[in-house]
Order: structure tokens, then C-alpha cells, then sequence
């Protein structure tokens, strides 16, 4: 289900609600052909992910994989992981209940996350006998610490919103009701920088994390270089007074 707002965003929503929003093979497809549309849409510069329901999702389709559907079904040209990778601008993942397992995966796809009360984390591959594919084994160790992901995902317990929020797993909880306003404002607030800066920044934070430290400093002094060389110094001047008001306007708010 797919919302597009005329300031610049959009919502996409997993809809299976009767099956807390497991990932069968269709709503795998399907997700993935709507990131893809979005992706290539001018008109969409953000992205919210959510869930409809009690659940944001609960991870692959367990049903079908009993009924004999094979996991590498899954985990395809229609990978919805790797497909959110594209998406060239902010991906806020908006956490209404429980992301379970490929749920989870799903979530640590996002850039940022917020995360209703209501949410719940947990990892259960070793319980179920499946060793990740979409990147949480490495994904989560690095927003998280070593220990703690070992600990999240050996025991496959539930990790609940307020303990993601202290160990840094989601960046902020708000009650259910504001789930989808707080995503919302957050996407706006994004859509106020430069437009360009916003894939150019995601790309170079993304590139550069997954470098050592001196290499990705190297990396950011190259882009910084070539960034500057090609953008105006009077255009520098007008944005960079543009920031003080913001700032000046924040600092009087409050």
C-alpha cells in the first residue's frame, strides 16, 4: 500500500495485518516492485517503511516454507532488502509492533528508525535453524555492540522499544498514536536540506562505514574536494545564512 505525499515523501506499508505482514513470496515481490517504483519516482525523495496492523513485520512467511516453498524463493531478484539499498534518498523505518527475524532485517534496512511503544525486536534464526541473508548478522553487531547482538541473536529473545532506544537500535520512541506524524515530520524535516545532499551525504555515510577509519577519511576528502570545486561560493554564503536563521528560529522554540 503505497502513499505519495505532494511535500516530496511516501508511505509504503506492508498489508497482510491478518498475518502480522510476513514476507510470502508475493508480498516479497510485491514490496520489492514498489521500492522500485518509488525509487525511479521524481516526485518521492524519502521513504517512510511500516506495517498495517499489530505487527510491522514477522519475518518470512513460516507457512509456506512448511508447505515446501523453497528459501531461496525468498531470497531473489525480489529481495526487498537489497531493493530497499536503492532507494537513493532516507529510509525511515516507522516500527509499529513487532519486527521478528526477516522483520528484523527489514527494519535494520532502514536508515533511521522510530519505533512505536508497541515495538518489539527479536531475532530467531538460530531457534528456527536458518542463517541470515539479508545482513543482520553483520548489521546489527555494528549498531549495537558485539556482545549485545551476540546476546540478541543466540538467544532469539524479544528486545522491547525502550531497551532498543537505550543500546541505540532505534533513534527515538513515541506513543502509537504519533507513530506515523513523528515519521512524517521527520520526512519533512529531511526534504528541507539541499536536495541534492541528501543521496550525496546517505552514499558517503553508507561508503564510508564500511571502510577503516583512514580510508574512509580519504573518501570524504576526495567527495568534499570535488563537491567544492563544483559548487559556487556565493551559493555556499546564501544556504549557509539560510542554516543561522534556521538555528536562530530552533534556539527561540525552544
Amino acid at each position: 500500500m503505497v502513499e505519495i505525499d505532494p511535500a516530496g515523501y511516501a508511505v509504503l506499508t506492508l498489508n497482510r495485518p491478518q498475518a502480522m505482514n510476513a514476507l510470502s513470496v508475493a508480498l516479497c515481490r510485491a514490496l520489492a516492485e514498489a521500492v522500485a517504483a518509488l525509487r525511479d519516482d521524481p516526485r518521492v525523495r524519502v521513504l517512510i517503511l511500516t506495517g498495517s496492523g499489530r505487527a510491522f513485520c514477522a519475518g518470512l512467511d513460516l507457512k509456506e516454507l512448511a508447505a515446501g516453498r523453497e528459501l531461496s524463493a525468498f531470497v531473489s531478484t525480489s529481495d526487498p532488502v537489497r531493493v530497499l539499498g536503492t532507494f537513493r534518498g532516507p529510509v525511515i523505518g516507522a516500527i509499529n509492533g513487532a519486527a521478528i527475524t526477516g522483520g528484523f532485517e527489514l527494519a535494520l534496512a532502514c536508515d533511521m528508525l522510530i519505533a512505536s511503544t508497541e515495538a518489539r525486536f527479536a531475532d530467531t534464526h538460530a531457534r528456527v535453524g536458518i542463517v541470515p541473508g539479508w545482513g543482520l548478522s553483520q548489521k546489527l553487531s555494528r549498531l549495537v555492540g558485539l556482545a549485545r547482538a551476540k546476546e540478541i541473536s543466540l538467544t532469539g529473545n524479544f528486545v522491547g522499544a525502550q531497551e532498543a532506544e537505550r543500546i541505540g537500535l532505534v533513534n527515538r520512541v513515541v506513543a502509537p498514536e504519533t507513530l506515523l506524524p513523528a515519521a512524517r515530520r521527520l520526512a519533512e524535516d529531511l526534504l528541507s536540506a539541499v536536495p541534492e545532499m541528501l543521496p550525496e551525504m546517505k552514499q558517503l555515510i553508507d561508503e564510508g562505514y564500511a571502510l577503516p577509519l583512514g580510508e574512509a577519511l580519504a573518501l570524504e576528502r576526495r567527495r568534499s574536494s570535488a563537491w567544492s570545486q563544483a559548487m559556487p561560493r556565493e551559493e555556499i554564503a546564501r544556504r549557509r545564512e539560510a542554516v543561522q536563521q534556521r538555528g536562530r528560529a530552533q534556539a527561540a522554540g525552544g
